[in-house]
């Protein structure tokens, strides 16, 4: 990091504490001011603060305020309580505790999100904040802070009829925190072990007396060492906001984003099997080893959004909305890593094999610069009306998605360095430039909803899509190849979902329902681009919200398939689309405010993945590499509220994960793991401090493998000292 870059940060630091310190003298100066405590309706809203553990109502599965038991597939909400509770410093980290989801499964990666819905890989275009797509593509992924967040939600299963193309296996949406009309603010700081500190501010008030102009500002910085050497990261994340709101039938945000990460790169990713999960001659590898070179390696992200949500209800019942964001990532980076062993006596080598000593790790040499452009834009308009003995909440709606990214990638020369003993700082050959590429996607829809209420319980969903996408790729021209693939390609698609539910008066809610889904893929075969992956899923399951204790309960069996799934010719690094996946899964899950002192949740996820198609005949059959079979997670939060400790708060919890797969043929295994987190808090007035321990017993264990040579150690145990003030 640059001494410029050190000033501009620490100003911005300075700058927005002052200003945070500053909201309580500056109301203090006021005449007849009243601060009023705020206080959540359990049902809330579908995009405001979640009361405790338990959320009421999302617009993730319907893109209109809709209770979560009238979707017709399962959603998960973590809302900010939860997020502060376990002190959770990560979008994948938050969902770790959520039925469906594998997060993190490459190991530490604090520059990306990684998520697995359902057995697929959502983190490039299964990922949307307040309802438009964070789609990503190569290096070109936006990342946001959870600081920046009021919840996380997941829609399981496909969403394409909603949202466009989407990850099959369903959608992580992100929900920002907006604008208050009460006057709140709250200063948080923290440091884990390894010198990693952070500091968070998020205040806000009505700008005039009545309220029709609002204010928000968030911000977090936050810099240090990790737990593998050299690793460090410097970052930083704010968010400006303005709402106005002349009457309850309109209302407009204004908002944008700023984030910036300047890194040297984590280590714990890309190691072989042997020498992880299991020993090799030498042992294992250290948890702690980073096989970069701490002298060239360097990452720079910055990454602006701006944009808009607007909302009008007419006075015939119309509601017209529209939200609109551009998006512009500037991402360097030039980052070393290891990928096998060189010497050939070892199950996989990743280039040259001369005869070395065994644990000699080849490296590859690399860096890419990456620029990205989006513009989203996405118009709804929704009534509710009644047709006889029908009741209907209308959704009619076109969305636009536009993605550019302009990238040039390079590899090669790097030297060898040892699994056990590495020494740094040989001279690094020259990289080679293979992807030289600017490549447009352009994606509109046509979209339809009806949720039809009838016979004293009956509910009935039921929507359509029309999608069209093009995709336009030119690639430069190198001394000897073409550096990536020049083409331009057009498409089209329907997609649907039926959902039928009956509401029971003791607030059980059976339901079924199907769904297909259409997701462009970017690339192509030998021959020709990559069509979209098409496919459906079948899903039935049961939703309770008892009305003697505030809670959700939610089981639900599915089985997805999806179609035109890369398949590689064997022998060639060439892919097809022969390829078909199916996950067929059982998922259940609880979040209960058992009493003003209890808190719980918990959550059971049971997968069945097969290959049922592919080029090469011994993969049908097989489990895709990564996900686990089993996984399940139980946290219990309970507070003190009264006597001598009134204001102490106590959390623990467990996370399971069963064994996966580590290679394509399935002979290689990655076996279970359970961690236990926990977290003890003291709550005193407008202050309060916390202590958060992520793997408490520091469990050695390997997350996921995706071959032979790429295996990633999960976080070791990290303590995390924070306090906070608020008014």
């Amino acid at each position: 990091m640059t001494h410029n870059n050190t000033v501009r940060w620490a100003g911005f630091l300075l700058a927005s504490t002052a200003l945070a310190l500053l909201q309580p003298a500056i109301a203090g100066a006021q005449e007849n001011v009243v601060l009023k405590e705020i206080v959540i309706d359990g049902g809330g809203t579908a995009t405001g603060p979640v009361k405790g553990y338990v959320a009421k109502k999302t617009t993730a599965g319907s893109k209109s305020d809709t209770p979560i038991t009238a979707i017709p597939q399962s959603i998960s909400v973590v809302g900010q309580d939860e997020l502060r509770d376990r002190g959770v410093k990560k979008v994948d980290e938050a969902l770790r505790y959520t039925a469906g989801i594998t997060a993190s499964p490459f190991g530490e990666d604090p520059d990306t999100d990684w998520i697995f819905i359902r057995g697929f890989q959502a983190t490039q275009s299964g990922i949307f904040l307040d309802g438009l797509p964070l789609y990503g593509y190569g290096f070109g992924g936006f990342q946001i802070d959870p600081y920046m967040l009021e919840r996380v939600e997941v829609l399981k299963g496909p969403a394409s009829v909603l949202y466009g193309g989407a990850n099959p296996g369903g959608i992580v949406n992100m929900v920002s925190k907006r604008p208050q009309k009460d006057r709140f603010g709250r200063i948080e700081t923290g440091i884990n072990q390894y010198g990693n500190a952070y500091l968070g501010v998020d205040f806000g008030d009505k700008i005039d007396e009545n309220g029709v102009w609002t204010y928000r500002f968030t911000g977090r910085i936050a810099g240090g060492e990790q737990q593998t050497d050299f690793a460090k990261d410097f970052r930083g994340s704010l968010m400006p906001q303005i709402t106005y709101e002349p009457s309850a039938d309109t209302k407009i945000s204004v908002f944008g984003q700023f984030s910036a990460l300047d890194q040297t790169h984590a280590g714990g990713g890309f190691l072989p099997y042997y020498g992880t999960v299991k020993n090799a001659s030498f042992g294992k590898i250290s948890r702690k080893a980073n096989f970069t070179e701490p002298s060239i390696d360097d990452g720079e992200n910055r990454q602006y959004l701006i944009g808009y949500e607007a909302e009008h209800t007419f006075d015939n019942g119309w509601k017209l909305s529209q939200n609109m964001r551009y998006g512009h990532q500037n991402k360097e980076e030039t980052s070393p890593y290891p990928y096998g062993y060189v010497d050939p006596a070892f199950p996989y080598g990743g280039g040259p094999k001369p005869t070395t000593p065994d644990n000699q790790l080849y490296r590859i040499g690399f860096n890419h610069d990456t620029k990205v452009d989006t513009f989203l834009l996405d118009n709804r308009a929704e009534k509710e009306f009644t047709t006889g003995a029908f009741e209907h909440n209308f959704l009619f709606g076109v969305d636009y998605k536009y993605f550019k990214i302009d990238q040039t990638q390079a590899s090669g020369g790097a030297t060898p360095i040892s699994a056990n003993n590495p020494v740094y700082g040989a001279p690094q050959g020259p990289t080679s430039v293979y992807l030289d590429q600017v490549l447009k996607m352009n994606q509109i829809g046509v979209y339809a909803q009806d949720q039809v209420r009838f016979g004293d319980g009956w509910l009935v969903t039921l929507n359509g899509r029309y999608h069209y996408v093009n995709i336009k790729s030119d690639s430069a021209v190198g001394p000897f190849f073409p550096l990536g693939p020049t083409y331009d390609y057009n498409k089209g698609a329907f997609s649907g979902r039926a959902g039928l539910g009956y509401e029971f008066d003791n607030g059980v809610t059976p339901y079924v329902s199907v769904a297909t889904f259409f997701n462009p893929v970017i690339g192509t075969t030998r021959e020709k681009p990559l069509v979209p992956e098409e496919g459906y899923q079948l899903e039935a399951g049961v939703k309770y919200a008892p009305d003697f204790i505030d809670g959700l309960l939610t089981a639900s069996v599915f089985q997805i398939t999806k179609r035109n799934a890369l398949s590689r010719i064997p022998g060639t690094f060439i892919d097809t689309q022969l390829g078909e996946v199916k996950s067929t899964g059982l998922e259940l899950e609880g979040k209960v405010n058992i009493d003003q002192n209890w808190k719980a949740l918990a959550s059971l996820t049971v997968l069945d993945m097969e290959v049922s198609k592919d080029n090469d005949p011994d993969l049908v059959g097989k489990w895709p590499t990564i996900v686990p079979k089993t996984s399940a997670a139980f946290w219990l939060d309970y507070t003190v509220d009264q006597g001598a400790l009134e204001g102490l708060n106590l959390g623990a919890g467990v996370r399971y994960q069963g064994e996966s797969y580590a290679t394509k043929d399935n002979k290689l295994k990655v076996p279970a793991a359970t961690l236990f987190d926990a977290a003890i808090r003291y709550e005193k007035d407008s202050w309060g401090m916390a202590l958060n321990v992520t793997n408490l017993f520091d469990k050695a264990y390997v997350k996921g493998c995706d071959g032979e040579a790429v295996c990633g150690y999960g976080d070791g145990r990290t303590f995390t000292l924070s306090a906070h003030t608020k008014w």
